[in-house]
């Protein structure tokens, strides 16, 4: 890493650190029903009508399973809102493309992938999506599937803070107030700055411009509604895409509104991008300042999450403490994988490109090596997905960072509100641990930790590494999923053999799971095997995780909270922070590894004796 590197992480991390206590301070006014902020003279009486409308009392709360019932029942009227709306595109205003409805298949993928925060894009945005369905469709889920996560992760903490108690807040209140209160006003701002940076935001048609000079190029052939034409094989499972050559005179260049989405893509950590590209198209991501200031945005309300667990359990030191611990996974993850891709490919090497280029393969220019892996590292570990350099094209351990953080959960920041509560179930387990190693009754901030918590810790967990285990085994070693082992004839969604091609899987389940959304951009993912398994993989990421996450924050609401004594396990200071690492650590090796040797460190040692795939 160079000098300037070195200034740009630090500068990163301290603006990050600066941020964390006020917006830690101001999410403690907004998750509260009765907390007063700056805003309230302009959408107090909004919030109001709204609570009317929906037929709601802002003073009733609900125990962990009314709260559970309300969000999946949000979830799924959202869910189907959007299907409907994605099949129906052609036949709804702002399609100045005429645009055709998206298939059964990719409808169903997109609809779940924004519901459950993910945003993984089987499509590419500026040729499939209308503008009605990018505002209205995707844009709402953008707002909605982040104002959900940061209420599932209020009421853990509520769960935490309480005792004796039955309730853990109100569902609809909660939805309400981050999203008039929190999201929509921070993002106004950021949309206006993303344009001042030359960020693209209207609703005119795509204009074209003259090639200078024309060119030759083969293509899949799609029909009329932009889906692939394939050959006559008996066999539906070996059809492939029909190519064609052509000669370009001519290039689209899309536009749209795109600050506005960007601005909650980050801020939310959804991550989809309004173009194919993401933020390395220069439409989306115009300048080194909005890349710094979309990198900080992903963390921003993720770490202000981490004071508010302070504030609410009174021990701001146990917030800092869980804080300081995803700062350190983070900038292990940062400097491994810079070094990975500075290091470069030593096959290029003996080929006599210099090693001071290191790996620039799928990077953007504009932004070089280390913005690629600093960029790579803060969307997987916050789960937003976004990406400004093509992780695919990353050496095998530069692509094992992201990967990996994607396994661990994504509970380094992680997604708004997501990580917190992803976090606080490895803290029930290393509080858990740490009262076996002693000989006492495992407490948590005075609450005894039962088995009962411990099991549903233990569930949120291992659902997510069964599903990606099975999911990425399943795709392994089917006809849809990748290449014959004897004839090497590729599958249906893989581009690539070998380890590298069983990462792309692996990666795609991953992230479906984790509701990351970004992908090894070698798979070809818009199947129907693979946008109906995907699909299904986002929705037990999100919810089934999430249900017993609920149980464990009802059972601890209830608890009574015993006086600290001398053999109380502390929860902030140096030993909880290295409990906590080894548990986080522990879990993924043990989950994962195995999975992981079969893949990029593998590849890694393979590519040392001169084999790529």
């Amino acid at each position: 890493m160079h000098t300037t590197d070195w200034l740009q992480l630090t500068l990163y991390v301290g603006l990050l650190a600066l941020i964390t206590k006020p917006m830690g301070l101001y999410l403690h006014r907004v998750l509260d029903t009765d907390g007063r902020t700056w805003l309230d003279p302009i959408l107090k009486p909004l919030e109001n009508f709204t609570y009317k409308l929906m037929g709601v009392k802002p003073g009733k709360e609900q125990n962990w399973k009314q709260f559970t019932f309300s969000m999946l029942l949000f979830s799924l009227v959202t869910c189907v809102f959007t299907y409907a709306i994605l099949r129906l595109q052609y036949y709804l205003p702002l399609n100045p493309q005429g645009f055709s409805g998206v298939s059964p298949d990719l409808a169903f993928n997109t609809a779940v992938s924004f519901t459950t925060n993910t945003n993984w894009q089987a499509y590419t945005g500026e040729s499939t999506m209308s503008y009605f369905s990018q505002m209205v469709a995707l844009v709402i889920h953008n707002f909605a599937s982040a104002a959900v996560g940061i209420a599932i992760a209020a009421a853990l903490v509520r769960g935490v803070a309480r005792h004796s108690a039955k309730t853990l807040g109100n569902f609809w209140v909660d939805l309400v107030r981050t999203t008039y209160y929190l999201l929509l006003p921070i993002c106004l701002v950021f949309a206006v700055f993303l344009v001042s940076q030359g960020m693209v935001q209207n609703l005119k048609a795509n204009d074209t411009a003259k090639l200078v000079e024309p060119m030759k190029t083969t293509i899949g052939q799609v029909d009329k509604d932009n889906n692939p034409v394939t050959d006559n094989n008996p066999d539906v499972t070996k059809r492939k895409q029909l190519m064609e050559t052509k000669t370009v005179t001519e290039q689209t260049i899309s536009q749209g509104p795109v600050a506005s989405q960007v601005a909650i893509k980050m801020l939310g950590t959804n991550g989809g991008g309004y173009f194919n590209g993401n933020a390395s198209h220069p439409f989306e991501n115009p300048t080194p300042l909005s890349n710094f200031f979309q990198m900080l945005s992903i963390f921003a309300i993720g770490s202000g999450l981490t004071y508010y667990l302070g504030l609410m359990t009174g021990n701001k030191g146990h917030g800092w403490a869980v804080w300081t611990t995803m700062m350190i996974l983070f900038l292990v993850g940062v400097l491994l994988c810079s070094w990975a891709e500075a290091s470069g490919n030593p096959i290029h090497h003996k080929l006599g490109v210099a090693v001071a280029d290191g790996n620039m393969e799928g990077k953007e220019v504009r932004f070089g090596i280390f913005n690629s892996a600093l960029f790579a590292t803060i969307t997987t570990d916050a789960s937003c997905g976004a990406v400004n350099s093509m992780h695919d094209s990353f050496t095998p351990l530069g692509g094992f960072v992201p990967l990996f953080n994607m396994q661990l959960g994504e509970i380094v920041i992680g997604g708004v509100g997501a990580g917190l509560y992803g976090m606080l179930v490895f803290v029930v387990l290393a509080v858990f641990i740490a009262g076996l190693m002693v000989g006492r009754t495992p407490e948590y901030l005075g609450k005894k930790i039962q088995s009962y918590d411990v099991k549903m810790a233990m569930l949120a967990l291992l659902v997510l590494s069964a599903s990606i285990l099975g999911f990425a085994a399943w795709a392994s070693v089917s006809k849809w999923g990748a290449p014959n082992p004897i004839t090497g004839e590729l599958g249906d969604g893989t581009n690539n053999s070998g380890p590298h091609g069983f990462a792309e899987i692996l990666y795609a389940f991953s992230s479906a799971n984790g509701n990351n959304g970004s992908a090894f951009a070698g798979l070809g993912a818009n199947s129907l095997w693979y946008n109906t398994t995907i699909g299904i993989a986002m929705l037990i990421g999100r919810f089934l995780m999430i249900v017993p996450i609920m149980a464990l924050a009802g059972s601890l609401v209830q608890k009574k909270i015993s006086p600290p004594s001398a053999g109380t396990f502390p929860v902030s200071g140096l030993t909880f922070i290295v409990l906590l690492l080894g548990t986080v650590l522990l879990v993924g090796a043990l989950n994962y590894l195995p999975a992981l040797a079969l893949g990029p460190i593998v590849e890694h040692f393979l590519m040392h004796q001169g084999t790529l795939f």
